[in-house]
C-alpha cells in the first residue's frame, strides 16, 4: 500500500526565486466524497489518475494510488468530472532534505498559496524555509477536492 505522508501550509514571502522548477496543473474529480478521490490530473503535457483514501492521523497521511495515463484518456476523463476544475501553478523548492511543492492557485482560487512537503514518517523532522506561514494539515478546505466545490474566492 503506497501510504502519502504531507504537512501543509499557507505561503507568505517570496518562494518563486527559490523555486528550480514549476509546471502548469489543472485537476478534477470524477468522485469526491466521504474523504476518498478519484482524480484526474493535467500536468503540462502528461496526464495521472489518482485515487486517494480517507486522511488519517488528523490530516497527515492517507493511502494514494496513482497511475500515469496518456494525455488523450485524461482530457476524456475530464470531461465525467464533477463540476469545478482546479488550475494551478506548482512550484519546487529544494530546501534542507526535501522538496517543498508550492501551488500558486489560479481562476476562482486565485490569491491562495499554499505549500505541501512529503515525508518519510509522520515524526520526521526538515527545516522550514521563510515562505512557510501558517500550518494548514489536516483543515479539508484547503483540499484541493473542496476547493474545487468551495473556492477561495467565495471565502469571508
Amino acid at each position: 500500500m503506497a501510504l502519502e505522508i504531507e504537512r501543509k501550509f499557507l505561503v507568505k514571502g517570496d518562494y518563486k526565486s527559490l523555486a528550480h522548477a514549476k509546471s502548469h496543473i489543472i485537476q478534477g474529480y470524477i468522485c469526491s466524497g466521504r474523504g476518498r478521490t478519484v482524480r484526474v490530473r493535467m500536468r503540462d503535457d502528461a496526464a495521472f489518475l489518482t485515487i486517494k483514501g480517507p486522511s488519517r492521523n488528523g490530516g497527515l497521511s492517507r493511502y494514494e494510488f496513482e497511475k500515469e495515463i496518456t494525455r488523450d484518456e485524461g482530457l476524456s476523463l475530464l470531461s465525467l468530472c464533477e463540476p469545478g476544475i482546479v488550475e494551478k501553478v506548482r512550484w519546487l523548492v529544494r530546501f534542507g532534505k526535501h522538496v517543498f511543492e508550492v501551488d500558486e492557485f489560479l481562476g476562482e482560487n486565485a490569491g491562495l498559496v499554499v505549500a505541501e512537503v512529503e515525508l518519510g514518517s509522520e515524526d520526521e523532522a526538515f527545516e522550514r524555509p521563510d515562505f512557510l506561514g501558517e500550518e494548514v494539515t489536516g483543515d479539508r478546505k484547503y483540499y484541493n477536492s473542496s476547493l474545487r466545490a468551495f473556492p477561495f474566492s467565495q471565502w469571508k
